[in-house]
């Protein structure tokens, strides 16, 4: 980040006694009892050691921005290597929320006009391509121009492909749809990012907009459920948009229609890699579980379900922090038990960083397991 960003920003609050403008609830910050329970599990501090970058560091700094002080580098490198996973406060005694604090004070950081460049890059590209790699093809590539004029105008269900099966793993995108149109699940014509990205980094008013673009294209459908393979896809359109959707992720909808799909036994063993945004912050444990034991062999890792580790790609640590996030993913690969053909996950960007770890073993999305099963 440009210090003349935080120079800024320290002149701005400056002029008003010294005070930011900061609007996060107190009560959410003061829960936190500064106990350390979230210091022995926060997967960020595991690997780089510094105090400002565990739990309670991290709600340290924010109860100090709270009381007047004004931003800093210092305070940006600690709440922006965040991933969001969840599991400080899924161990936290006090029941307190870590992620929603650091999201809410990374919102008011951003209102302060205090950001990394790695942030505004993102934002960028984001609200200028309506995806975050700021690719200008269309979302739909994927798709043969005959198969794009024989999508239905209309339907009750509705796939949400989102930026990473739409431009990165378009196999993924095509695999999944092909299991989805035999139940009449139709496509968006105008799809954008889910704005995931942006309400993870704090810009929230910027995420209102794209929500608001793609809740018009879901209305225009008429659907009134929708399906998407992204971990950070489900947790944003389940739990930011209106509560009027039905959201489901693939692995759910799939163990819904196990009996329809009729696939084959694989004399596979694999083990599952739970997302952090499908699984602690959703509770979504048991639907890939059936899905792969329908098919094959389930052999556990060390750390699972609400212990699973971080993959390391989430809160925008990933494109910050890109050696933090391959450090996080390598710790998640020695949890790989020996004896399985494949690591199998439901969430792409898990995907992508769960490969980068250069494991061993290879990573496929849920779906490829399914497709194997169909073939």
């Amino acid at each position: 980040m440009k210090e003349s960003r935080v120079s800024k920003a320290r002149e701005k609050s400056e002029t008003k006694g010294k005070e930011l403008p900061f609007e996060i609830d107190p009560r959410s910050v003061y829960k936190c009892v500064q106990c350390g329970t979230c210091r022995s599990v926060c997967p960020v501090f595991d690997v780089v050691g510094w105090e400002s970058a565990n739990t309670r560091g991290r709600m340290l700094i924010i109860k100090s921005l709270l009381e007047g002080r004004p931003p800093s580098e210092d305070v940006l490198s600690s709440l922006s290597t965040c991933t969001t996973c969840g599991i400080c406060a899924a161990k936290c005694p006090a029941g307190a929320n870590p992620p929603d604090v650091v999201e809410a004070a990374r919102a008011q950081l951003v209102k302060c006009g205090v950001t990394t460049e790695a942030q505004e890059k993102l934002k960028a590209a984001i609200t200028t391509s309506g995806n975050s790699f700021g690719e200008t093809r269309s979302r739909l590539h994927w798709l043969s121009d005959k198969e794009r004029s024989k999508l239905p105008e209309k339907s009750d269900y509705v796939y949400f492909v989102g930026c990473f099966d739409s431009y990165r793993y378009p196999e993924f995108a095509k695999k999944t749809f092909e299991v989805l149109q035999r139940f009449g699940v139709t496509l968006l014509p105008d799809e954008q990012c889910c704005a995931s990205p942006l309400l993870r980094t704090g810009f929230r008013e910027d995420a209102e907009k794209i929500m608001e673009h793609n809740l018009e294209q879901i209305r225009k459908v008429g659907a009134h459920t929708v399906i998407t393979g992204c971990a950070g896809c489900y947790t944003t359109l389940k739990n930011n948009y209106p509560e009027e959707l039905r959201v489901i992720s693939l692995p759910e909808f799939l163990a819904e229609h196990l009996e329809e799909l009729n696939l084959k036994r694989l004399d596979l063993t694999v083990t599952y890699h739970d997302p952090c945004h499908l699984g602690r912050h959703n509770k979504v444990y048991d639907p890939p579980r059936k899905v792969i034991q329908a098919i094959c062999t389930l052999k556990e890792m060390k750390n699972i379900k609400e212990n699973s580790r971080c993959c390391g790609g989430g809160g925008g640590v990933r494109i910050g922090y890109p050696d933090i996030s391959l450090k996080l993913a390598k710790k998640r690969i020695e949890d790989v038990p020996e004896g399985v053909d494949y690591i199998v996950t439901s969430c792409p960007l898990c995907v992508r960083n769960l490969r980068d770890a250069a494991g061993d073993v290879e990573v496929i999305d849920i779906i490829e397991l399914v497709a194997m099963a169909l073939e």
